[in-house]
Protein backbone atom coordinates (compact mmCIF):
# COMPACT_ATOMS: atom_id res chain seq x y z
CA UNK A 1 0.00 0.00 0.00
CA UNK A 2 2.67 2.01 1.06
CA UNK A 3 4.60 1.93 -2.28
CA UNK A 4 1.44 2.29 -4.48
CA UNK A 5 0.32 5.76 -3.08
CA UNK A 6 4.52 6.85 -3.56
CA UNK A 7 3.95 5.55 -6.85
CA UNK A 8 0.82 7.45 -7.60
CA UNK A 9 2.36 10.54 -5.86
CA UNK A 10 5.72 10.52 -7.91
CA UNK A 11 3.45 9.18 -11.64
CA UNK A 12 1.36 13.13 -10.87
CA UNK A 13 4.36 14.67 -9.88
CA UNK A 14 5.92 13.81 -13.23
CA UNK A 15 3.37 14.36 -15.18
CA UNK A 16 2.99 17.38 -13.61
CA UNK A 17 6.52 18.80 -14.31
CA UNK A 18 6.31 17.65 -17.40
CA UNK A 19 3.76 20.50 -18.36
CA UNK A 20 5.82 23.07 -16.11
CA UNK A 21 8.81 22.17 -17.95
CA UNK A 22 7.94 22.09 -21.52
CA UNK A 23 8.14 25.85 -22.71
CA UNK A 24 11.48 26.16 -20.62
CA UNK A 25 12.82 23.58 -22.43
CA UNK A 26 11.82 24.91 -25.73
CA UNK A 27 13.24 28.14 -24.80
CA UNK A 28 16.45 26.60 -23.51
CA UNK A 29 16.53 24.45 -26.84
CA UNK A 30 20.18 24.83 -29.04
CA UNK A 31 21.22 27.52 -31.47
CA UNK A 32 19.77 26.21 -35.09
CA UNK A 33 22.63 26.08 -37.48
CA UNK A 34 21.46 29.56 -39.05
CA UNK A 35 20.90 30.88 -35.80
CA UNK A 36 23.95 33.53 -34.61
CA UNK A 37 26.19 32.69 -31.56
CA UNK A 38 25.97 35.34 -28.27
CA UNK A 39 29.79 35.76 -29.33
CA UNK A 40 28.77 36.62 -32.97
CA UNK A 41 25.71 39.17 -32.47
CA UNK A 42 26.99 42.60 -34.34
CA UNK A 43 28.02 45.25 -32.01
CA UNK A 44 26.45 48.52 -31.44
CA UNK A 45 28.11 51.38 -34.15
CA UNK A 46 30.05 54.47 -32.60
CA UNK A 47 28.65 57.44 -34.38
CA UNK A 48 30.16 60.93 -32.89
CA UNK A 49 28.13 63.18 -30.35
CA UNK A 50 26.34 66.45 -31.71
CA UNK A 51 26.97 67.36 -27.86
CA UNK A 52 28.81 70.64 -26.99
CA UNK A 53 31.26 71.26 -24.35
CA UNK A 54 34.04 73.59 -23.72
CA UNK A 55 36.13 70.61 -24.23
CA UNK A 56 35.27 67.38 -25.68
CA UNK A 57 36.87 64.11 -26.80
CA UNK A 58 35.81 60.99 -28.54
CA UNK A 59 39.21 60.43 -30.62
CA UNK A 60 38.24 61.12 -34.20
CA UNK A 61 39.90 61.18 -36.86
CA UNK A 62 41.75 64.53 -36.28
CA UNK A 63 42.51 63.50 -33.01
CA UNK A 64 46.09 64.76 -33.31
CA UNK A 65 45.65 67.80 -34.29
CA UNK A 66 44.51 68.51 -30.85
CA UNK A 67 47.14 66.10 -29.22
CA UNK A 68 50.87 66.80 -28.76
CA UNK A 69 53.21 64.25 -26.97
CA UNK A 70 55.46 65.12 -24.38
CA UNK A 71 59.20 64.92 -24.86
CA UNK A 72 60.07 66.74 -21.50
CA UNK A 73 62.25 65.08 -18.96
CA UNK A 74 60.54 64.41 -15.45
CA UNK A 75 61.34 66.73 -12.94
CA UNK A 76 63.22 64.60 -10.24
CA UNK A 77 63.11 65.56 -6.47
CA UNK A 78 67.08 65.54 -6.24
CA UNK A 79 67.50 62.95 -4.06
CA UNK A 80 68.92 60.39 -7.52
CA UNK A 81 71.12 61.75 -10.27
CA UNK A 82 69.14 59.25 -12.86
CA UNK A 83 66.54 61.44 -15.30
CA UNK A 84 63.49 60.65 -16.74
CA UNK A 85 62.21 61.03 -20.19
CA UNK A 86 58.90 60.66 -21.35
CA UNK A 87 59.57 58.17 -24.09
CA UNK A 88 56.32 56.47 -23.82
CA UNK A 89 54.10 55.64 -26.89
CA UNK A 90 50.38 56.49 -27.04
CA UNK A 91 48.16 55.28 -29.94
CA UNK A 92 44.18 55.64 -31.16
CA UNK A 93 42.54 52.50 -31.38
CA UNK A 94 39.87 50.22 -30.34
CA UNK A 95 40.22 48.01 -27.80
CA UNK A 96 40.99 44.69 -28.18
CA UNK A 97 39.78 43.53 -24.79
CA UNK A 98 35.86 42.83 -24.57
CA UNK A 99 34.92 44.95 -27.15
CA UNK A 100 31.82 47.24 -26.79
CA UNK A 101 31.00 49.54 -29.95
CA UNK A 102 32.32 49.01 -33.31
CA UNK A 103 34.31 51.60 -34.56
CA UNK A 104 34.83 53.29 -30.86
CA UNK A 105 37.99 54.41 -30.83
CA UNK A 106 40.34 55.56 -27.80
CA UNK A 107 43.39 56.93 -26.68
CA UNK A 108 46.09 53.92 -25.08
CA UNK A 109 49.39 53.80 -23.57
CA UNK A 110 51.83 51.62 -25.51
CA UNK A 111 54.54 50.39 -23.28
CA UNK A 112 54.79 49.01 -19.85
CA UNK A 113 57.06 50.09 -17.33
CA UNK A 114 57.14 53.98 -19.09
CA UNK A 115 57.36 57.18 -18.57
CA UNK A 116 54.24 58.78 -20.08
CA UNK A 117 52.97 62.17 -21.14
CA UNK A 118 50.38 63.97 -23.57
CA UNK A 119 48.05 66.95 -23.50
CA UNK A 120 45.39 69.19 -25.39
CA UNK A 121 44.78 72.61 -24.86
CA UNK A 122 41.40 73.83 -24.88
CA UNK A 123 39.82 75.47 -27.43
CA UNK A 124 39.56 78.48 -24.40
CA UNK A 125 40.38 78.89 -20.96
CA UNK A 126 37.63 77.02 -18.68
CA UNK A 127 36.83 78.54 -16.48
CA UNK A 128 34.03 77.80 -13.45
CA UNK A 129 33.86 80.61 -10.95
CA UNK A 130 30.37 80.57 -9.35
CA UNK A 131 29.36 77.20 -11.96
CA UNK A 132 29.42 73.72 -12.07
CA UNK A 133 32.81 72.30 -12.92
CA UNK A 134 31.97 68.43 -14.72
CA UNK A 135 34.35 66.20 -15.50
CA UNK A 136 33.89 62.79 -17.02
CA UNK A 137 35.85 60.02 -18.58
CA UNK A 138 35.87 56.27 -19.49
CA UNK A 139 38.79 54.45 -18.40
CA UNK A 140 39.64 50.84 -19.47
CA UNK A 141 42.43 48.95 -18.09
CA UNK A 142 42.78 46.19 -21.10
CA UNK A 143 45.78 44.31 -18.75
CA UNK A 144 44.19 45.65 -15.58
CA UNK A 145 46.26 47.20 -13.40
CA UNK A 146 48.33 46.20 -10.35
CA UNK A 147 50.52 49.36 -9.56
CA UNK A 148 50.17 52.68 -11.97
CA UNK A 149 47.88 55.37 -12.47
CA UNK A 150 45.41 56.50 -15.18
CA UNK A 151 44.22 59.71 -13.62
CA UNK A 152 44.32 63.01 -15.70
CA UNK A 153 45.37 66.32 -15.28
CA UNK A 154 43.64 69.73 -15.84
CA UNK A 155 46.24 72.37 -15.72
CA UNK A 156 46.64 75.91 -14.99
CA UNK A 157 45.71 78.31 -17.43
CA UNK A 158 49.31 80.72 -18.04
CA UNK A 159 51.62 81.83 -20.88
CA UNK A 160 54.09 79.19 -20.45
CA UNK A 161 51.73 75.85 -21.39
CA UNK A 162 53.25 74.12 -23.49
CA UNK A 163 52.28 70.97 -24.81
CA UNK A 164 55.51 69.55 -25.82
CA UNK A 165 57.11 70.13 -22.64
CA UNK A 166 54.52 69.25 -20.47
CA UNK A 167 55.63 66.94 -17.55
CA UNK A 168 55.08 66.01 -13.92
CA UNK A 169 56.08 69.67 -12.79
CA UNK A 170 53.55 71.53 -14.95
CA UNK A 171 51.43 73.12 -12.58
CA UNK A 172 47.62 71.56 -12.64
CA UNK A 173 44.40 73.21 -10.49
CA UNK A 174 42.85 69.40 -10.79
CA UNK A 175 43.67 66.13 -10.96
CA UNK A 176 41.10 63.28 -10.79
CA UNK A 177 40.84 59.42 -11.42
CA UNK A 178 42.38 56.05 -10.60
CA UNK A 179 45.58 54.93 -8.91
CA UNK A 180 46.65 51.69 -7.78
CA UNK A 181 50.35 50.33 -6.69
CA UNK A 182 49.94 47.54 -4.08
CA UNK A 183 48.66 48.43 -0.63
CA UNK A 184 47.22 51.82 -2.56
CA UNK A 185 44.16 51.94 -4.17
CA UNK A 186 41.89 54.99 -4.62
CA UNK A 187 40.05 57.36 -6.97
CA UNK A 188 42.35 60.82 -6.55
CA UNK A 189 40.54 63.92 -6.04
CA UNK A 190 43.50 66.72 -5.15
CA UNK A 191 42.87 70.42 -6.55
CA UNK A 192 45.43 72.86 -5.68
CA UNK A 193 44.54 76.09 -3.68
CA UNK A 194 46.36 79.29 -3.95
CA UNK A 195 47.38 81.42 -0.34
CA UNK A 196 45.54 84.90 -1.38
CA UNK A 197 48.38 86.24 1.50
CA UNK A 198 51.50 85.00 0.36
CA UNK A 199 50.58 83.68 -3.13
CA UNK A 200 51.90 80.16 -2.74
CA UNK A 201 49.99 76.47 -3.92
CA UNK A 202 49.36 74.26 -1.88
CA UNK A 203 47.53 70.71 -3.07
CA UNK A 204 44.38 69.55 -0.80
CA UNK A 205 43.76 65.84 -0.93
CA UNK A 206 40.30 64.44 -0.49
CA UNK A 207 40.23 62.40 2.49
CA UNK A 208 39.22 58.72 2.47
CA UNK A 209 38.73 58.44 -1.34
CA UNK A 210 36.91 55.64 -2.89
CA UNK A 211 38.32 52.64 -4.40
CA UNK A 212 39.46 52.07 -8.16
CA UNK A 213 37.92 49.79 -10.32
CA UNK A 214 40.63 47.37 -11.69
CA UNK A 215 38.97 44.81 -13.74
CA UNK A 216 39.16 45.24 -17.98
CA UNK A 217 35.65 46.50 -18.22
CA UNK A 218 35.03 50.31 -19.22
CA UNK A 219 35.04 52.37 -16.42
CA UNK A 220 33.13 55.78 -16.11
CA UNK A 221 34.58 58.65 -13.51
CA UNK A 222 32.43 61.63 -13.23
CA UNK A 223 33.47 64.47 -11.17
CA UNK A 224 30.83 67.48 -9.87
CA UNK A 225 32.18 70.43 -8.33
CA UNK A 226 29.30 72.55 -7.24
CA UNK A 227 29.41 76.84 -6.70
CA UNK A 228 27.96 75.75 -3.20
CA UNK A 229 31.18 74.02 -2.21
CA UNK A 230 30.30 70.77 -2.51
CA UNK A 231 31.45 67.76 -4.94
CA UNK A 232 30.12 64.08 -5.71
CA UNK A 233 32.20 61.67 -7.64
CA UNK A 234 30.39 58.84 -9.36
CA UNK A 235 32.05 55.60 -11.01
CA UNK A 236 29.38 53.84 -13.73
CA UNK A 237 26.98 56.27 -12.98
CA UNK A 238 26.76 55.69 -8.95
CA UNK A 239 27.67 57.93 -6.21
CA UNK A 240 30.33 56.89 -4.37
CA UNK A 241 31.60 59.96 -2.43
CA UNK A 242 30.17 63.34 -1.46
CA UNK A 243 31.33 66.04 0.78
CA UNK A 244 32.55 69.74 0.76
CA UNK A 245 35.94 71.03 -0.53
CA UNK A 246 36.04 73.30 3.21
CA UNK A 247 36.00 70.25 5.37
CA UNK A 248 36.73 66.74 3.66
CA UNK A 249 40.30 67.30 2.25
CA UNK A 250 43.78 67.46 4.11
CA UNK A 251 45.46 69.91 4.98
CA UNK A 252 42.27 72.43 4.85
CA UNK A 253 41.28 75.29 2.70
CA UNK A 254 41.72 77.38 5.71
CA UNK A 255 44.41 77.77 8.43
CA UNK A 256 43.26 78.14 11.82
CA UNK A 257 42.31 81.98 13.17
CA UNK A 258 44.84 81.19 16.06
CA UNK A 259 47.85 79.28 16.90
CA UNK A 260 50.43 78.78 20.01
CA UNK A 261 52.61 81.29 20.79
CA UNK A 262 56.38 79.81 19.90
CA UNK A 263 57.50 82.61 22.39
CA UNK A 264 55.44 81.05 25.26
CA UNK A 265 57.17 78.51 27.61
CA UNK A 266 56.34 76.96 30.47
CA UNK A 267 56.80 78.27 33.98
CA UNK A 268 59.13 76.37 36.20
CA UNK A 269 56.97 76.30 39.19
CA UNK A 270 54.25 74.93 37.20
CA UNK A 271 52.50 71.74 38.90
CA UNK A 272 51.06 69.18 36.43
CA UNK A 273 51.23 66.25 38.20
CA UNK A 274 47.84 65.64 38.65
CA UNK A 275 48.90 62.40 41.81
CA UNK A 276 51.51 62.65 44.36
CA UNK A 277 52.67 60.08 47.32
CA UNK A 278 50.37 61.46 50.50
CA UNK A 279 53.24 63.25 52.56
CA UNK A 280 51.71 62.27 55.72
CA UNK A 281 51.23 58.53 55.23
CA UNK A 282 54.04 56.41 57.79
CA UNK A 283 55.07 52.74 57.56
CA UNK A 284 52.81 50.76 59.81
CA UNK A 285 54.76 48.98 62.66
CA UNK A 286 54.36 45.29 61.51
CA UNK A 287 55.41 46.17 58.13
CA UNK A 288 57.94 43.35 57.58
CA UNK A 289 59.81 44.60 54.28
CA UNK A 290 62.31 41.80 54.67
CA UNK A 291 60.13 38.89 54.55
CA UNK A 292 60.68 36.46 52.03
CA UNK A 293 58.43 36.41 49.07
CA UNK A 294 58.19 32.48 48.75
CA UNK A 295 58.81 29.88 51.78
CA UNK A 296 59.35 26.07 52.65
CA UNK A 297 56.03 24.48 52.27
CA UNK A 298 56.43 22.54 56.00
CA UNK A 299 52.98 20.63 55.54
CA UNK A 300 53.83 18.90 52.34
CA UNK A 301 54.96 15.01 51.96
CA UNK A 302 57.16 13.02 49.82
CA UNK A 303 55.18 10.76 47.89
CA UNK A 304 54.76 7.19 48.04
CA UNK A 305 56.28 6.62 44.91
CA UNK A 306 59.53 8.50 44.87
CA UNK A 307 62.49 7.10 44.24
CA UNK A 308 65.94 8.51 45.93
CA UNK A 309 68.21 6.21 45.35
CA UNK A 310 67.41 6.81 41.43
CA UNK A 311 69.32 9.92 39.90
CA UNK A 312 67.20 12.40 37.75
CA UNK A 313 69.68 11.79 34.65
CA UNK A 314 71.33 8.46 33.31
CA UNK A 315 73.95 7.88 30.74
CA UNK A 316 72.12 7.28 26.95
CA UNK A 317 72.17 3.45 26.74
CA UNK A 318 72.06 4.20 22.83
CA UNK A 319 75.01 6.04 22.93
CA UNK A 320 78.21 4.56 21.18
CA UNK A 321 81.95 6.30 20.91
CA UNK A 322 82.52 7.72 17.86
CA UNK A 323 84.46 5.65 15.61
CA UNK A 324 87.47 8.51 15.17
CA UNK A 325 87.83 9.11 19.27
CA UNK A 326 91.51 9.01 20.61
CA UNK A 327 91.32 8.69 24.08
CA UNK A 328 94.83 10.28 24.27
CA UNK A 329 94.19 13.38 22.74
CA UNK A 330 90.42 13.16 23.48
CA UNK A 331 90.09 12.31 26.60
CA UNK A 332 88.23 8.73 28.26
CA UNK A 333 85.18 8.69 26.59
CA UNK A 334 81.59 9.60 28.38
CA UNK A 335 78.24 8.68 27.01
CA UNK A 336 75.96 12.12 26.69
CA UNK A 337 73.21 12.07 29.60
CA UNK A 338 68.96 11.25 29.33
CA UNK A 339 66.53 11.76 31.44
CA UNK A 340 66.18 8.50 33.81
CA UNK A 341 62.81 6.88 32.15
CA UNK A 342 62.37 4.90 35.44
CA UNK A 343 61.89 8.50 36.71
CA UNK A 344 58.97 9.18 33.60
CA UNK A 345 56.64 6.13 35.41
CA UNK A 346 56.96 7.77 38.97
CA UNK A 347 56.26 11.31 41.01
CA UNK A 348 60.32 11.85 40.56
CA UNK A 349 63.64 10.50 41.54
CA UNK A 350 66.74 11.45 43.55
CA UNK A 351 66.78 13.20 46.90
CA UNK A 352 63.16 14.86 47.93
CA UNK A 353 62.83 18.29 49.18
CA UNK A 354 59.95 20.06 50.46
CA UNK A 355 58.39 22.18 47.45
CA UNK A 356 58.39 26.12 48.45
CA UNK A 357 55.14 27.95 48.57
CA UNK A 358 53.77 31.97 48.42
CA UNK A 359 54.37 33.21 51.94
CA UNK A 360 51.01 34.48 53.35
CA UNK A 361 52.88 37.33 55.16
CA UNK A 362 55.37 38.71 52.14
CA UNK A 363 53.91 42.55 52.07
CA UNK A 364 57.02 43.83 49.70
CA UNK A 365 58.67 47.51 50.16
CA UNK A 366 56.88 49.87 51.81
CA UNK A 367 55.62 52.90 49.93
CA UNK A 368 53.08 55.88 50.70
CA UNK A 369 49.89 55.70 48.49
CA UNK A 370 48.90 57.99 46.10
CA UNK A 371 46.60 61.48 46.78
CA UNK A 372 45.09 64.11 44.50
CA UNK A 373 47.74 66.83 44.56
CA UNK A 374 46.66 70.55 46.01
CA UNK A 375 48.80 72.13 43.74
CA UNK A 376 48.11 70.57 40.21
CA UNK A 377 47.14 73.15 37.81
CA UNK A 378 46.82 71.00 34.78
CA UNK A 379 48.43 70.34 31.69
CA UNK A 380 50.19 73.21 30.55
CA UNK A 381 49.23 74.64 27.07
CA UNK A 382 50.80 77.73 25.21
CA UNK A 383 49.09 80.99 25.20
CA UNK A 384 47.25 81.47 21.31
CA UNK A 385 47.82 84.28 19.73
CA UNK A 386 46.55 85.15 16.18
CA UNK A 387 47.19 83.51 13.38
CA UNK A 388 49.53 86.16 11.16
CA UNK A 389 48.96 83.65 8.55
CA UNK A 390 45.49 83.45 8.90
CA UNK A 391 42.73 83.80 6.11
CA UNK A 392 39.03 82.80 5.00
CA UNK A 393 38.66 81.33 1.28
CA UNK A 394 34.94 80.42 1.70
CA UNK A 395 34.71 79.65 -2.24
CA UNK A 396 37.28 77.32 -3.16
CA UNK A 397 35.35 75.56 -5.76
CA UNK A 398 36.18 78.64 -7.91
CA UNK A 399 39.36 77.62 -9.09
CA UNK A 400 41.94 79.58 -11.19
CA UNK A 401 40.96 79.51 -14.99
CA UNK A 402 42.52 75.77 -16.48
CA UNK A 403 43.73 75.55 -19.84
CA UNK A 404 44.26 71.94 -21.08
CA UNK A 405 44.35 68.74 -20.24
CA UNK A 406 47.12 66.13 -19.39
CA UNK A 407 47.94 62.51 -19.01
CA UNK A 408 50.51 62.33 -17.48
CA UNK A 409 51.39 58.22 -16.21
CA UNK A 410 54.13 55.91 -15.16
CA UNK A 411 52.80 52.54 -14.98
CA UNK A 412 53.15 48.83 -15.04
CA UNK A 413 50.80 47.75 -17.11
CA UNK A 414 50.07 49.14 -21.01
CA UNK A 415 46.72 49.08 -23.11
CA UNK A 416 45.24 51.69 -20.73
CA UNK A 417 42.47 53.45 -23.26
CA UNK A 418 41.03 56.42 -22.31
CA UNK A 419 37.85 58.00 -24.37
CA UNK A 420 34.76 60.17 -23.98
CA UNK A 421 36.24 62.87 -22.06
CA UNK A 422 33.84 65.87 -21.12
CA UNK A 423 34.76 68.85 -19.35
CA UNK A 424 32.40 71.31 -18.59
CA UNK A 425 29.22 72.78 -16.74
CA UNK A 426 26.42 70.75 -18.19
CA UNK A 427 25.58 67.72 -15.77
CA UNK A 428 22.45 66.76 -18.09
CA UNK A 429 25.32 67.28 -21.05
CA UNK A 430 27.70 64.58 -18.73
CA UNK A 431 24.78 62.17 -18.66
CA UNK A 432 23.55 62.22 -21.76
CA UNK A 433 26.74 61.56 -23.51
CA UNK A 434 27.43 58.53 -20.93
CA UNK A 435 23.91 57.84 -22.11
CA UNK A 436 25.22 57.17 -25.79
CA UNK A 437 28.32 56.04 -24.85
CA UNK A 438 28.90 54.21 -21.60
CA UNK A 439 25.84 52.86 -21.14
CA UNK A 440 25.16 51.54 -24.47
CA UNK A 441 28.74 49.20 -24.54
CA UNK A 442 29.05 48.47 -20.78
CA UNK A 443 26.42 45.44 -21.23
CA UNK A 444 27.96 44.06 -24.51
CA UNK A 445 31.36 44.11 -22.63
CA UNK A 446 29.51 42.61 -19.57
CA UNK A 447 27.94 40.06 -21.44
CA UNK A 448 31.04 39.02 -23.08
CA UNK A 449 33.65 39.27 -19.78
CA UNK A 450 30.30 36.24 -18.47
CA UNK A 451 30.69 34.23 -21.65
CA UNK A 452 34.51 33.95 -21.22
CA UNK A 453 34.28 33.02 -17.49
CA UNK A 454 34.97 29.41 -16.83
CA UNK A 455 32.08 27.20 -16.12
CA UNK A 456 31.82 25.05 -13.43
CA UNK A 457 32.56 21.43 -13.85
CA UNK A 458 29.63 19.46 -13.12
CA UNK A 459 30.22 17.35 -10.63
CA UNK A 460 28.83 13.89 -10.48
CA UNK A 461 25.78 14.19 -9.11
CA UNK A 462 24.67 10.59 -6.39
CA UNK A 463 21.79 8.70 -6.94
CA UNK A 464 19.64 10.19 -4.52
CA UNK A 465 20.68 13.75 -6.09
CA UNK A 466 19.15 12.90 -9.14
CA UNK A 467 16.30 13.95 -11.27
CA UNK A 468 14.02 12.05 -13.36
CA UNK A 469 13.12 14.88 -15.99
CA UNK A 470 16.74 15.56 -16.34
CA UNK A 471 17.48 11.98 -17.77
CA UNK A 472 14.80 9.43 -17.42
CA UNK A 473 17.64 6.64 -18.33
CA UNK A 474 20.60 7.69 -16.09
CA UNK A 475 17.76 8.18 -13.39
CA UNK A 476 16.70 4.18 -13.97
CA UNK A 477 19.98 3.18 -14.15
CA UNK A 478 21.20 4.43 -11.06
CA UNK A 479 18.21 3.96 -8.90
CA UNK A 480 18.67 -0.07 -9.75
CA UNK A 481 21.89 -0.55 -9.44
CA UNK A 482 22.02 1.17 -5.60
CA UNK A 483 19.01 -1.38 -5.39
CA UNK A 484 21.12 -4.01 -6.67
CA UNK A 485 24.03 -2.91 -4.65
CA UNK A 486 22.16 -2.25 -1.24
CA UNK A 487 20.24 -5.37 -1.52
CA UNK A 488 23.34 -8.28 -1.95
CA UNK A 489 24.03 -6.74 1.62
CA UNK A 490 20.83 -6.10 3.40
CA UNK A 491 17.72 -6.35 1.32
CA UNK A 492 15.69 -4.88 4.45
CA UNK A 493 17.53 -1.36 4.11
CA UNK A 494 17.78 -1.94 0.39
CA UNK A 495 13.96 -1.72 0.09
CA UNK A 496 13.73 0.90 3.05
CA UNK A 497 16.42 2.92 1.09
CA UNK A 498 15.01 2.75 -2.73
CA UNK A 499 11.42 1.91 -2.21
CA UNK A 500 10.68 3.08 -5.60
CA UNK A 501 12.74 0.11 -7.30
CA UNK A 502 11.18 -2.56 -4.93
CA UNK A 503 7.84 -1.64 -5.68
CA UNK A 504 8.17 -2.52 -9.03
CA UNK A 505 8.42 1.32 -10.28
CA UNK A 506 10.13 0.58 -13.30
CA UNK A 507 6.52 -0.61 -14.89
CA UNK A 508 5.58 3.19 -13.61
CA UNK A 509 8.72 4.76 -15.44
CA UNK A 510 7.55 3.38 -18.42
CA UNK A 511 3.91 4.90 -17.43
CA UNK A 512 5.30 8.23 -16.71
CA UNK A 513 6.86 8.67 -20.04
CA UNK A 514 4.24 7.85 -21.95
CA UNK A 515 1.97 10.43 -20.20
CA UNK A 516 4.99 12.80 -21.13
CA UNK A 517 5.16 11.80 -24.33
CA UNK A 518 0.67 12.74 -24.71
CA UNK A 519 1.71 15.95 -22.59
CA UNK A 520 4.01 17.00 -24.89
CA UNK A 521 2.92 16.08 -27.97
CA UNK A 522 -0.61 17.62 -27.64
CA UNK A 523 1.72 21.20 -27.17
CA UNK A 524 4.24 20.46 -29.45
CA UNK A 525 3.84 18.06 -32.07
CA UNK A 526 7.61 19.03 -33.68
CA UNK A 527 9.15 17.68 -30.27
CA UNK A 528 7.26 14.46 -30.72
CA UNK A 529 9.55 12.23 -32.28
CA UNK A 530 12.55 13.05 -30.14
CA UNK A 531 10.00 12.30 -27.38
CA UNK A 532 9.30 8.75 -28.52
CA UNK A 533 12.60 7.69 -28.79
CA UNK A 534 13.66 9.00 -25.60
CA UNK A 535 10.88 6.87 -23.92
CA UNK A 536 11.65 3.68 -26.28
CA UNK A 537 15.25 3.90 -24.53
CA UNK A 538 13.83 4.41 -21.30
CA UNK A 539 11.52 1.86 -21.72
CA UNK A 540 13.89 -0.82 -22.44
CA UNK A 541 16.25 1.06 -19.73
CA UNK A 542 13.49 -0.28 -17.29
CA UNK A 543 12.80 -3.49 -18.52
CA UNK A 544 16.54 -4.46 -18.19
CA UNK A 545 16.19 -2.53 -14.73
CA UNK A 546 13.76 -4.61 -13.57
CA UNK A 547 15.35 -7.98 -14.70
CA UNK A 548 18.20 -6.86 -12.54
CA UNK A 549 16.28 -5.98 -9.68
CA UNK A 550 14.42 -9.38 -10.10
CA UNK A 551 18.05 -11.27 -10.44
CA UNK A 552 19.09 -9.41 -7.22
CA UNK A 553 16.04 -9.33 -4.75
CA UNK A 554 16.14 -13.53 -5.96
CA UNK A 555 20.08 -13.48 -5.18
CA UNK A 556 19.44 -11.63 -1.96
CA UNK A 557 16.32 -13.72 -0.56
CA UNK A 558 19.07 -16.96 -1.27
CA UNK A 559 21.60 -15.47 0.94
CA UNK A 560 19.25 -14.24 3.49
CA UNK A 561 18.14 -17.71 3.86
CA UNK A 562 21.52 -18.97 3.85
CA UNK A 563 22.32 -16.28 6.50
CA UNK A 564 19.87 -17.44 8.83
CA UNK A 565 20.36 -20.94 8.53
CA UNK A 566 23.78 -20.58 9.68
CA UNK A 567 22.53 -18.77 12.30
CA UNK A 568 20.20 -21.59 12.90
CA UNK A 569 23.15 -24.38 12.65
CA UNK A 570 25.29 -22.37 15.09
CA UNK A 571 22.34 -21.83 17.58
CA UNK A 572 21.75 -25.83 17.95
CA UNK A 573 25.95 -26.66 17.98
CA UNK A 574 26.03 -24.55 21.07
Amino acid sequence: MRVAVFAAAFLSASVAHAHAGHDDDLEQAPLKADEPSPSSVSLPTFTPTTLKAPFLEQFTDDWETRWQKSHAKKETDGTTEEEWQYVGNWAVEEPHVFKGMEGDKGLVIKDKAAHHAISAKFPKPIDNKDNTLVVQYEVKLQNGLECGGAYMKLLQDNKALHAEEFSNASPYIIMFGPDKCGATNKVHFIFRHKNPKNGEYEEKHLKSPPLARTGKLTTLYTLYVHPNQTFQMLIDGNEVKEGSLLEDFNPPVNPEKEIDDPEDSKPEDWVDNARIPDPDAKKPDDWDEDAPFQIVDEEAEKPADWLDDEPAMVPDPEAEKPEDWDDEEDGDWIPPMVPNPKCDEVSGCGKWEPPMKRNPDYKGKWSAPYIDNPDYKGPWKPRKIPNPAWFEDLTPANFEPMGAIGFEIWTMQNDILFDNIYIGHSVADAEALRGETFDVKQPVEKAQEDATKPKKEDKPKSPMDLSFMEDPMLYIREKVDLFVTLFQKDPIEAIKFVPEVAGGIGAIFVTILALIVAAVSSTSRSAAPQVKEAAKKAKEAAAESKDKAAEATATGTEKAKGEASKRVTRSQDS
